[in-house]
């Protein structure tokens, strides 16, 4: 098992959850099923055991998965239950995470069946990597990050909490990115050093193609070619 997958202990005993049924999370559970199908060839009816989640469905099926309440998601206890959130908002992420995990539920990792990791990382509970991402060797990354598809994160980087990629980021070697951070969709951040990593701070925003050369603070949007901070 690589590190970046969730053991499960059975698909037949399992309710397997994506929170929202937005655009991201119509996105992603086809991600998911493919996953699991890989991963267990031999089990035909995975798609029965995985369920769209919102905390009050207006709708019992969203192609053509069940979607059910988060109230229901929970009462499962003679169930194993594993779940995502596939919000981009990093601090409802942050809480509905921090609930499904007091209430017993645990984070399964959604790692697209195209992405590539390569040696010695170190990858938290609850992230989404998409198709054609690649996570290069000697790389850090937190809790519940998104990924989203074609992103790129080379050696050494450390990446926090609940950060969030849109498609198309390259992060280069020697960068640290702190935990609530969004990068916006080809943004690309410059390389650091062993000695000096280029650090981008805990909640701060990098816009859209934004071409990042130096240090971001904590809580600031940047924007541009070189990215700036955003002046409003």
């Amino acid at each position: 098992m690589h590190k970046h997958e969730t053991k499960l202990v059975t698909i037949k005993n399992s309710v397997i959850g994506v929170y929202g049924a937005g655009g991201f999370g119509r996105e992603v559970m086809p991600v998911l099923l493919e996953y699991l199908s890989v991963k267990y060839p031999a089990y035909r009816n995975i798609k029965d055991h995985l369920f769209f989640i919102e905390t009050n469905p207006s709708q019992t099926e969203i192609n053509g998965y069940k979607v059910i309440s988060e109230k229901e998601f929970l009462s499962f206890a003679d169930k194993d239950r594993y779940f995502n959130v596939a919000i981009a908002d990093s601090k409802v992420r942050e809480r509905l995470s921090d609930k499904c995990i007091r209430a017993g539920a645990q984070p399964l990792n959604i790692v697209s069946v195209d992405a590539r990791f390569n040696d010695e990382n170190d990858i938290g509970e609850g992230v989404i990597v998409c198709s054609n991402s690649v996570i290069t060797s000697n790389v850090k990354i937190g809790r519940f990050f998104h990924a989203y598809m074609l992103s790129y994160v080379a050696h050494d980087c450390v990446i926090g909490d609940f950060v969030t990629f849109g498609p198309r980021v390259s992060v280069n070697g020697n960068v640290h990115i702190g935990d609530h951070a969004y990068i916006g969709a080809a943004a690309v951040i410059k390389q650091g050093s062993s000695d000096k990593p280029l650090t981008i701070g805990d909640g701060a925003i990098v816009g859209m193609g934004a071409v990042v050369t130096k240090d971001v603070p904590p809580y600031t949007t940047v924007v541009g070619n070189p990215a700036r901070p955003l002046v409003k």
